[in-house]
């Protein structure tokens, strides 16, 4: 039987790390996970994975042969390979690229988890048939990966695409990256999350979310309580987009793009989060970029889209070097 060729993604967070299978048309052959386990050295996560694949591996011998590995990463360098200063993980500058194919003996390649999902839906997803398109992932935080004529823009130093940190209210909200007003300080889960409680302390109306602490509060709870009317949910959805259209307006001007695809957590509230980014997008569109831009979800499977992704830089990079042997 001949075996199925494959890239091994990885996607690499602060709390779990997951990866998985995934052949060259989006394929994916399952997904696995492990603690990150932040608190220890880097090269402890990396032998853990490595422990997980090669049984992997040797139970399926025959069945897979292993391309390369795409690994998405907070703060990860694609010129560099290295992860640096991630704000969730506490190892300051790591050379992960170095770490992996050192254990792994195959070619590895990394860049942050918002450029690995925009790649992702570049091969795999909502991107295939689109040159110039951001892709938002509306988590925790708020990242992007932005596509200019078919490719990732990467800057000279490999951060380009830091949208969630544009200032879009000076001397706003707090940032973890510890300046104020950033954009996912408000458009993200935890932003919506703090619009809920500036809403509850400036209006009136009565509320189911007034019973909920601060930090038992989920986006999810959100969501439902906006589909049962409760004003105050539905406030900080129309708050949270409010903001959003008006970031990315702002992105348009810069980039002019096909489509924004949204991505993540926030992004399944679909009718509380597509139609009304729409409406204060155009409100605040130049006037020769109106009705051009099209905001539209992620066609990757959401249990596997970040794993898709990492795997999917894999894929591009052995296409770059097909085409260009020259090229990284």
């Amino acid at each position: 039987m001949e075996s199925t060729k494959v890239a091994l993604g990885i996607d690499l967070g602060g709390t779990k790390t997951a990866f998985g299978f995934v052949n060259k048309k989006g394929k994916c052959y399952g997904v696995k996970s492990i603690p990150t386990n932040s608190h220890q050295p880097a090269k402890n996560l990396v032998k853990r994975i490595f422990d997980v694949y090669s049984d992997w591996i040797a139970k399926d011998k025959e069945k897979y042969q292993v391309m390369g590995i795409g690994i998405g990463a907070p703060n990860g360098n694609y010129f560099k390979g290295t992860i640096e200063n991630p704000p969730n993980l506490r190892w300051g500058t790591t050379k992960m690229v170095e770490l992996i194919e050192k254990d792994f003996d195959l070619p590895a390649v990394l860049t942050n988890d918002a450029n690995a999902a925009a790649i992702g839906e570049q091969k795999f997803g909502a991107g295939k048939n689109l040159k110039n398109f951001i892709v938002i992932t509306l988590g925790t935080g708020l990242g992007s990966g932005i596509v200019v004529d078919g490719r990732l823009v990467y800057g000279h130093d490999g951060f380009a695409g830091e949208l969630g940190h544009m200032v879009v209210r000076p001397n706003g909200r707090l940032c973890g990256c510890g300046r104020r007003g950033c954009l996912e300080t408000y458009a993200s889960v935890s932003g919506i999350i703090r619009t809920v409680f500036e809403l509850q302390a400036n209006l009136p109306q009565d509320s189911k979310l007034r019973k909920i602490a601060y930090h038992d509060l989920d986006g999810e709870q959100i969501y439902k309580l906006a589909k049962e009317g409760d004003p105050l949910a539905l406030k900080a959805f129309d708050e949270t987009t409010r903001i959003l259209g008006e970031g990315l307006a702002t992105s348009v001007a810069h980039l002019s793009p096909e489509a924004i695809i949204l991505f993540g957590g926030l992004s399944l509230a679909e009718e509380f989060i597509f139609k009304p980014t729409k409406q204060y997008l155009e409100k605040n569109l130049l006037t020769i970029f109106k009705n051009k831009v099209r905001i539209i979800p992620s066609a990757l499977p959401p249990g596997d889209a970040a794993v898709m992704g990492a795997a999917a830089l894999m894929w591009h990079e052995l296409s770059l070097k097909k085409d260009n042997p020259k090229e990284k």
